[in-house]
């Protein structure tokens, strides 16, 4: 039986009795107790990478690959530094070398306008000695005229050479898919998969040669026009559903499909589901089939600002994941909002927040951008006191949802201005179910360092059984 902790009217120090193994947890890193970050980090805003992939080289130094040929490095996935930014093709293709040359047979298959001056959306995976850099190149924007193709190396950063078509869709019609977006990963039977998509015609996976002189390529040829793959996620006009990533969580034996809706200059958001299998069925925590209902998918995130912030953020979108010893990154970008208006920056830039999974498997994001922290064993005593909490709105817009200050009491009642609105329980590990001005909310207790405060504490990240997610940080005075 599943138990329930509550604070008294007596302050009882309860510490939450941390089991990895327990009912889908997973995504903590196996030690006994939560680490608070403990040195301040250094965030950066200027760094630009749009659609960034991520990539860990052999020799521990992290890669994000964006839209426009922009890369980016770091050491700890905290500090990064700007390789290439956005319209420097030279970087990953060479000195002296066009892009349209290197890519010649892509560019023709689509034959990009005067407004596409780039690849998009790249993604790179080491098999054996070569990298293997997946890009995708369209004729226009709002295009399904478009074509993944494939270039190699022996070195991470290029110069990339070998161009190969893997899949072209000829944009006759708005249901045919859209050949962008591409993700390679190897499934946990180590067979290899590409998974690409957006809107026109859903998001699709295609099974590729894990080994031999056909490498990395599909396993079926000649994969032009019309739905090519299998389908994952339906297309739909109004959610624009693109940028998949698909990864699997060892503890809870699920495959997580990941893409993001809306637009991505004011509305992008991030959507996740889950399978056995990573070719589907994917379904989200309502229940809906991703293959048939493309409007689902659990919301991580939406437009917000916390009341203490001198900054709302925006667009939080087109993410990859790494694992690293048994933590899970979200890697993103996002963009940031000007005044108090709904409006936002141009451009975008890079952010780093960890992935953590609810007592059911659901993943939820940390509201806060990385800083060391590690989840795990925590004092329940620490939880009662005042929070900022960001409800996401549901759906896709551009709105902003303000945090709404409320008050955890030691009694398991939620509060504001003295008016009772919800209950909070801890139950097992690092489990929190809350319940707010009528929804039910499941997440965990999560260590973060809360920058625009300069301080480390616990917040809270859970979501909804419709798929909503919430986010509260404690209300405290910046150090």
């Amino acid at each position: 039986m599943k138990r329930k902790y509550l604070l008294g009217a007596i302050a009882i120090a309860l510490t939450v009795a941390i089991g990895l193994a327990a009912c889908g947890g997973g995504g903590g890193s196996g030690t006994k107790e939560s680490k608070l970050p403990t040195t301040t980090p250094v965030f950066q805003d200027d760094i630009t990478v749009h659609d960034p992939s991520i990539f860990k080289d052999d020799d521990g130094t992290y890669y994000a690959f964006g839209t426009h040929f922009s890369v980016a490095s770091s050491k700890n996935l905290i500090e990064w530094k700007q390789l290439a930014r956005e319209g420097n093709y030279q970087f990953l293709y060479g000195s002296g070398n066009d892009w349209r040359t290197v890519l010649a047979d892509t560019v023709s298959a689509v034959n990009p306008g005067s407004d596409v001056t780039s690849t998009w959306a790249p993604d790179v995976i080491k098999i054996g000695k070569k990298y293997y850099m997946y890009y995708s190149l369209t004729s226009a924007f709002g295009s399904n005229k478009s074509a993944i193709g494939r270039v190699e190396s022996n070195s991470v950063t290029g110069p990339y050479r070998n161009n190969q078509v893997l899949v072209v869709s000829n944009g006759t019609s708005p249901s045919e898919s859209n050949a962008i977006d591409p993700n390679v990963f190897f499934d946990n039977d180590g067979r290899l998969w590409m998974v690409y998509g957006s809107a026109f015609g859903g998001i699709r996976i295609l099974e590729l040669n894990k080994s031999g002189s056909k490498v990395g390529l599909p396993k079926e040829e000649g994969l032009t026009g019309g739905n090519v793959g299998e389908l994952l996620w339906s297309g739909s006009d109004d959610n624009n559903a693109e940028g998949p990533y698909i990864f699997y969580n060892k503890q809870t034996k699920y495959y997580y499909l990941m893409c993001s809706y809306g637009k991505l200059q004011e509305s992008y958001n991030m959507r996740v589901a889950r399978s056995k299998t990573p070719d589907g069925e994917y379904e989200d925590i309502a229940g809906n089939t991703m293959y048939s209902n493309g409007k689902g998918g659990n919301k991580l995130a939406g437009n917000y600002q916390f009341a203490s912030d001198n900054t709302g953020y925006a667009a939080l979108g087109h993410n990859s994941v790494i694992i690293e010893g048994g933590k899970y990154f979200v890697i993103h970008h996002t963009r940031q909002r000007i005044g108090t208006s709904n409006e936002v920056t141009p451009g975008h830039h890079l952010e780093v927040r960890q992935l953590f999974f609810t007592e059911d498997g659901w993943p939820v994001l940390n509201p806060n951008r990385y800083a060391r922290e590690t989840i795990g064993t925590y004092d329940i005593s620490t939880i009662p006191g005042d929070y900022d909490i960001v409800e996401h709105i549901s759906g896709i817009t551009k709105e902003f949802k303000d945090s709404v200050r409320y008050t955890f009491t030691e009694d398991g009642k939620i509060k504001k201005d003295d008016a009772e609105v919800g209950t909070w329980a801890a139950s097992g590990d690092y489990y929190i179910d809350v319940v707010l001005n009528g929804t039910t909310y499941q997440g965990v207790v999560a260590p973060a360092y809360i920058d625009y405060l300069k301080l480390s504490d616990y917040c809270i990240t859970a979501t909804s059984t419709d798929g909503n997610a919430l986010w509260a940080n404690p209300a405290k005075t910046a150090s």
